[in-house]
């Protein structure tokens, strides 16, 4: 089933089911439920009227009035509200934070909602050109999405090559490579190209940061540690967004899902250079009734025919997966 870490299946007919952060790529949090994935897969956006009718506050995270939003069932057609609620263009907006209006990725909008969260939407601000030496394999960098098109730097690894170049700061927009516009690739793809620059040479990164207000100057923040317990939803229930079918109210995560895709999404990062929560949650969901390796790699390959996992990374999540259900975290 595998075919390495970066290759598609170049036969897979199946149209990719994780299309934000997971949100992307989030959050981005967490995640579409794979069977609910599948069974969405294709179809065209439920009309309003059977749309959860839920309404919530969002602000602009370097300041403005609140605003009031609801009828959306992705993060595309969230990012259409807030920019009408705003009078920006949707472009504008590179990714939201919730409970929050600081860089915080722990509170990285993904593919859930607590449903009395407070959501603040991070916008363009200054562009910005840097040139940066690769004299590690490694660059040190954590790469997500917004799952409408922009990957940006998610966390900055201490004493790696990034963190050398101060200029470069969690929450940017990687907007180009060595010149090559990269809008509208994956997180995966963007670090995979980050990866495969050659070593002992020197690139160039087109950046984009939030914008901020004075008040939210402050030093650069490495980002989110990947061991933190921070949970960002305050509400009795969620609103699970999908990227394929209907947007749904469910209760909170149960003690083994967070765990569990919080080790999921260590691993990703561990592996492909990439967090995303909803990925991670969509492989726990894919997982949780599997009775062997085996039958999980078949169920990843229908459920995620875009993805080629490498079969050392299958195996592990299979065993976290496991380490969950029995409470071995």
């Amino acid at each position: 089933m595998p075919l390495g870490p970066w290759r598609k299946k170049k036969t897979s007919t199946k149209e990719q089911l994780v299309d934000n952060e997971e949100v992307s790529g989030g959050h981005a949090g967490a995640a579409s439920l794979a069977k609910s994935a599948v069974n969405g897969a294709g179809l065209p956006p439920p009309p309003a009227s059977q749309r959860p009718k839920l309404v919530f506050h969002t602000q602009l995270a370097h300041g403005s009035p609140t605003g009031r939003i609801e009828g959306f069932g992705n993060v595309k057609e969230l990012y259409s509200k807030i920019a009408e609620a705003f009078n920006i263009s949707p472009p504008e907006i590179l990714f939201c934070t919730l409970n929050t209006h600081k860089i915080d990725m722990e509170k990285l909008l993904g593919g859930q909602i607590g449903l009395e969260d407070f959501i603040f939407a991070h916008i363009k601000g200054i562009k910005k050109e840097v040139e940066v030496h690769k004299s590690e394999d490694a660059l040190g960098l954590t790469i997500t999405d917004n799952g409408v098109g922009y990957a940006f730097i998610k966390r900055i690894k201490e004493g790696s090559v990034v963190d050398g170049v101060k200029v470069i700061c969690v929450g940017d927009h990687v907007e180009c490579i060595n010149g090559c516009n990269i809008v509208g690739t994956r997180h995966y793809e963007v670090a995979r190209m980050l990866k495969e620059l050659p070593k002992d040479k020197t690139f160039t990164l087109k950046l984009v940061e939030p914008m901020k207000a004075f008040e939210m100057l402050e030093p650069r923040s490495r980002g989110a540690k990947p061991a933190s317990d921070t949970k960002v939803g305050t509400g009795r229930g969620t609103l699970r967004l999908r990227s394929k079918g209907q947007a749904t109210v469910e209760e909170e995560p149960t003690e083994f899902e967070e765990k569990a895709v919080k080790k999921v999404d260590d691993l990703l990062e561990s592996y492909m250079g990439i967090r995303d929560t909803e990925l991670a949650a969509t492989m726990v969901e894919v997982g949780r009734d599997k009775k062997n390796p085996d039958e999980f790699a078949m169920a990843l390959d229908e459920t995620l025919g875009d993805f080629a996992f490498p079969d050392e990374f299958v195996f592990d999540v299979w065993g976290a997966i496991g380490d969950a259900k029995q409470g071995r975290f």
